[in-house]
């Protein structure tokens, strides 16, 4: 039976695509767009019991879709999770259950041009008090990641340990000027890019510095100035350097009409093989033993490496497993946005995602954008 997939589109993943011609899998692409994209496809067409066998997800966005999937703990053979990092594991589970297999972990890599930036800023307030043109996300949840990032870089948080929302702090004003303050350096444009086109703003030169994927590798790589791009640590705040991390993995709809064929494929894809595959690509794939056999091409790849590794057990911090987390995310960013362009001040746009929050903790349905 051909398996109908929704999958996430982009440079960093399309190089695992075709894998599924060498595995001779007769498989339909219904749907092939960037995330947030991808979600809203996702739940239009499982909220209408439209048949879907396999679906990219996230770690983050897997609550908000429990009850279009299909708990795996006892469909996925054990001996295959047994393979990939346990943390990244724990974090496809949603109360205590299996709701997607981790493909790959994802956390930033500071990159500058060497001959554009001559002291790299280790801080973001070096990076604020030099010269240096940083490019970031202005939308969606690559701006309110970076947000995250800032404010608890800085000592604050966004939820307390009873999952209130704290949102509205002297931190979160600060971190909401500092994006304005490098949004302005960076152009006008800058509130119109996701994580592909902070890539590109940074490989034809209107940024000297941007924070990228793994996946964004292969693209530096293969560009006519990386010769000139050098990885660094991602920026620290006043109190620690995180960065704002995650888990792609796949899903198994309980629309699905072929569930042996799900599970078959659900394995093939975090085998080593496949995971070997995303790796070559420049990912940190979760498969461990795939990942631990990535051999650097060259002394930069090499400090890459090294550097994402080091990031991922010291400074990853991830999002609250709460089912309805990406809707603070959704409608919270475009208040941060308004705010890169001048057009709300940092308190009021704190104060706007405060509220937001605290109506979608309630259960009251969030609005992109919502003031009230």
């Amino acid at each position: 039976m051909r398996l109908r997939l929704a999958l996430v589109a982009g440079p960093m993943y399309d190089h695992l695509y075709s894998f599924f011609d060498e595995l001779g899998v007769d498989v339909e692409v219904v749907v092939h767009a960037d995330h947030p994209t991808l979600n809203r496809e996702v739940a239009t067409r499982l909220a209408a019991g439209e048949r879907l066998d396999l679906v990219s997800t996230h770690g983050k966005y897997a609550p908000a879709q429990a009850r279009w999937l299909l708990p795996l703990d006892d469909l996925v053979d054990p001996a295959r999770l047994a393979e990939l990092a346990p943390r990244a594991v724990e974090l496809c589970r949603v109360r205590e259950r299996l709701l997607c297999v981790p493909r790959l972990i994802d956390v930033r890599v500071l990159w500058t041009r060497t001959d554009r930036v001559a002291d790299v800023p280790d801080t973001w307030a070096e990076l604020l008090a030099g010269e240096t043109v940083f490019g970031f996300p202005g939308r969606e949840s690559g701006l309110f990641g970076t947000f995250f990032e800032l404010v608890v870089g800085a000592g604050g948080r966004l939820f307390d340990e009873a999952g209130r929302a704290c949102i509205d702090s002297p931190e979160a004003v600060d971190a909401v000027e500092v994006l304005r303050r490098l949004a302005q350096r960076a152009g006008p444009e800058l509130p119109t890019w996701h994580y592909d086109d902070v890539d590109a703003a940074l490989l034809d030169g209107r940024v000297d510095a941007a924070a990228a994927w793994p996946g964004a590798w292969g693209a530096i790589r293969r560009s006519a100035v990386a010769d000139r791009l050098a990885p660094h640590p991602y920026l620290a705040g006043a109190a620690r350097r995180v960065s704002y991390s995650g888990c792609h993995a796949w899903a198994i709809p309980a629309t699905t009409a072929d569930r042996d064929g799900a599970v078959d494929l659900l394995h093939a894809l975090v085998g080593r093989e496949a995971q070997a595959l995303d790796a070559a690509g420049g990912n940190v794939c979760a498969h461990l033993d795939a990942f631990a056999g990535v051999r650097p091409v060259d002394d930069v790849d090499r400090r890459r490496l090294e550097i994402t590794r080091r990031t991922i057990e010291e400074s990853m911090i991830t999002y609250p497993s709460a089912e309805r987390f990406p809707e603070i995310e959704d409608a919270g960013w475009s208040s941060l946005r308004e705010a890169l362009q001048g057009e709300l001040p940092a308190h009021e746009a704190v104060a706007r995602v405060q509220r937001v929050a605290q109506r979608v903790l309630a259960g009251t349905t969030a609005r992109e954008g919502d003031p009230a």
